[in-house]
């Protein structure tokens, strides 16, 4: 009788490709978790959760990212300074408007792994505020995923 055994991926068996996400009209939720999921690599047949197998990811278009509901006034970003009394929020509006990359990359953040593997995913993240985007010369793929746009 024989037994399978379990495939445990090696560094010389990652193969990294780039894709580029347009996120305009999308809904935040589904395009982090979408993203997330292509960071960790969970799209590839090799997946292993002990092992960053993800590709990199360029989001464009951050700005132009939206979301349902009362959400634009009712969710609130945190950020403290480390000092008494320095603790600061900001609602999604006011974040959307300032730093759009931020709102992308803090939702995409929190949908991976809270460890150094998830440290090293996280860095393969891009967010730029429009359409252009300098990594031209890794030559990106589109990523197309279904998730329906907001009107």
């Amino acid at each position: 009788m024989r037994r399978q055994k379990t495939f445990t991926p090696r560094p010389s068996d990652v193969e990294r490709h780039w894709w580029v996400v347009d996120a305009d009209g999308l809904p935040l939720g589904r395009l982090a978790s979408e993203v997330a999921s292509v960071l960790r690599g969970k799209n590839k047949p090799t997946f292993a959760p002990h092992f960053d197998m993800g590709d990199f990811v360029i989001v464009v278009n951050a700005a132009k990212v939206q979301i349902t509901g009362d959400k634009a006034t009712q969710k609130r970003y945190y950020r403290h300074s480390g000092y008494p009394g320095g603790l600061r929020s900001s609602t999604f509006e006011e974040m959307r408007a300032k730093f759009p990359e931020r709102v992308v990359e803090q939702a995409v953040r929190g949908m991976l792994p809270r460890n150094r593997l998830g440290r090293q995913m996280y860095r393969k993240l891009r967010v730029y505020r429009g359409p252009e985007h300098p990594h031209f010369a890794q030559s990106p793929r589109p990523l197309v995923f279904d998730v329906r746009k907001v009107s």
